[in-house]
């Protein structure tokens, strides 16, 4: 799942529990273990470069 911060930038968090903290290394979720699907990646990824692009733009 996607969180939006007060800065509106998006931090991926765990379907599972909510945590918004993973192990890199593994792909898992620090809280209780879970794996982070690649399609949830792949979903934040894309939110963040929209953000980003959103960002540039308002500072042109």
């Amino acid at each position: 799942m996607i969180f939006y911060n007060p800065t509106g930038a998006p931090e991926l968090g765990c379907n599972d529990c909510g945590c918004r903290w993973f192990d890199r290394m593994t792909n898992r979720c620090y809280e209780c273990g879970a794996d982070v699907p690649e399609r949830d990646v792949a979903e934040f990824r894309a939110a963040l470069e929209a953000f980003v692009t959103a960002r540039q733009k308002l500072a042109e």
